[in-house]
């Protein structure tokens, strides 16, 4: 099952586009509400460990780090989607329905993801942000970050935090 992920992230990924064209740097994203849809985790590295336990803590609080500081300035009012059935994440439904989810909840905004662990040190963090109500794709990136440690994992957090809110406002 855990190999299937990253073909399923991938394909969740590839398709979304399909929703619309990615707008230029310049795209506007700040301001309003917005979704961030929980991202999905995969881990390739072959380390002998199982480290399960430890990436869906450390996924948990990244994504509630992302909503928390997403939340703290006057920019966006988080809101959270419901999705049925649940997970609300790129594995549990389609593109559309998180799109159809997130503006049931209000969102302008809609940020979906996944990281890869490639190898021992080596991470990628694959985001979207989305007009939920035109599945226009805002922006469309992929990060690395070097680590597997709760300290790696907050400084990939905080610079996709300063990524999103870089955006010229609306």
């Amino acid at each position: 099952m855990r190999h299937l992920l990253l073909p399923i992230l991938a394909a969740g990924l590839w398709l979304a586009p399909s929703c619309g064209k990615a707008e230029d740097a310049g795209a506007k994203v700040q301001g309003g509400a917005i979704a961030v849809i929980d991202f999905d985790y995969l881990d390739t590295s072959g380390e002998v460990r199982d480290q399960r336990k430890e990436h869906e803590a450390r996924l948990t609080a990244f994504a509630g780090a992302l909503r928390s500081d997403l939340a703290k300035g006057s920019q966006f009012q988080v809101v959270t989607p419901v999705c049925s059935p649940e997970p609300c994440s790129l594995t549990g439904t389609t593109v559309p329905n998180l799109l159809a989810a997130a503006r049931e909840a209000g969102a302008d905004v809609v940020i979906i993801g996944g990281i890869h662990k490639m190898s021992t040190l080596v991470q990628w963090a694959k985001i979207e942000a989305i007009d939920a109500k035109t599945g226009r794709v805002l922006f469309d990136k992929l990060f690395t970050f070097r680590g597997d440690t709760d300290d790696a994992w907050r400084r990939a957090e905080a610079f996709i935090f300063d990524e999103v809110t870089a955006l010229p406002p609306s």
